[in-house]
């Protein structure tokens, strides 16, 4: 059994189609990644999956239940809104048992206390949550929200405002629940964690579904397509280079673009002839390229 299904859902606000005729389905067991640009419907669909708004057509289930029909499975999810909000005048403690409860968990302070430690915050349960720094506060609210143990989590921009080491600590305990069984579903705009972490990528640019599938999938239908050049000095133009279609300069290495009937080896030799190639390699494109690619050329016309 899948932990979503989504059938052919719209949804649409005064005139601006936010989701316009999505089918996905979300295997359990599984970190599902959403991607895609402000606006393009990714905080929409998963409003729909857990039932603060609805569609306007199709059918949604969740956990085996109905949603469109008016089950609920919502004592079995968790959710991590994009705006984060707890009570700021309460102590961590009262509060994650106030979450606790309503989820129809009693007795979970033993459980807050293990998860305070997991999550590097051993110690703060009488303490306010104002007292906490923004990236505590947020881990605060991960806990709250996978306290009840929920088959199915979903977090809306989880690593949003993160420093390096909260990031490990929140991707940790991501794929522990994975590793217990529950299904994962977080939407992001970091596309390198999303590469690193997602069993399946799915991409919605203007309510429409745009990509959908494994990475590995995903690459294949762009192919090999990419140059990932780094050279000793400045000073090559590479678009000048036979077949470049694109450069994306990162400063210390470059990504090339080139187009199918490009030859890597003849643009290595023209390179070789005017720097000290330090790295090339082919590849197949980043998340990032595949993102810029799809909803670049509209970003660039909004801009114009």
């Amino acid at each position: 059994m899948s932990a979503v299904e989504i059938d052919s859902i719209c949804k649409t606000f005064g005139t601006l189609r936010a989701v316009d005729n999505l089918s996905l389905t979300v295997p359990r067991g599984t970190v599902y990644g959403f991607i895609g640009p402000n606006g393009s419907g990714k905080t929409t669909t998963l409003r729909m999956i857990l039932r603060i708004i609805h569609p306007d057509s199709g059918r949604i289930r969740v956990l085996g239940e109905d949603a469109t029909a008016g089950d609920a499975a919502n004592d079995r999810i968790g959710y991590l809104p994009e705006e984060r909000g707890l009570y700021r005048k309460m102590l961590v403690g009262e509060v994650l048992e106030f979450y606790a409860g309503l989820k129809g968990l009693r007795n979970a302070r033993e459980d807050i206390r293990r998860w305070l430690d997991r999550l590097q915050l051993p110690g703060v349960e009488k303490k306010k949550v104002e007292a906490m720094s923004k990236g505590m506060a947020q881990k605060i609210q991960f806990i709250a929200t996978v306290l009840h143990r929920p088959e199915l989590v979903i977090l809306d921009e989880p690593f949003s405002g993160l420093d390096p080491v909260n990031m490990d600590v929140i991707k940790d305990a991501v794929l522990e629940l994975k590793k217990n069984g529950a299904t994962v579903i977080f939407s992001t705009h970091d596309m390198d964690v999303a590469e690193k972490m997602c069993d399946f990528v799915f991409m919605i640019f203007k309510g429409q579904k745009v990509l959908d599938g494994t990475l590995e999938s995903i690459k294949e239908k762009y192919g090999a397509d990419t140059l990932r050049v780094r050279l000793d000095g400045n000073g090559v133009s590479f678009h000048e280079l036979p077949g470049v279609q694109r450069v994306n300069d990162y400063g210390r290495f470059q990504e090339l673009r080139i187009d199918k009937q490009a030859d890597p080896q003849a643009i290595l030799q023209q390179l070789a002839g005017r720097a000290r190639v330090k790295h090339f390699e082919v590849t197949q494109p980043s998340l990032h390229d595949i993102f810029v690619r799809i909803a670049g050329p509209a970003a660039q016309e909004v801009a114009s």
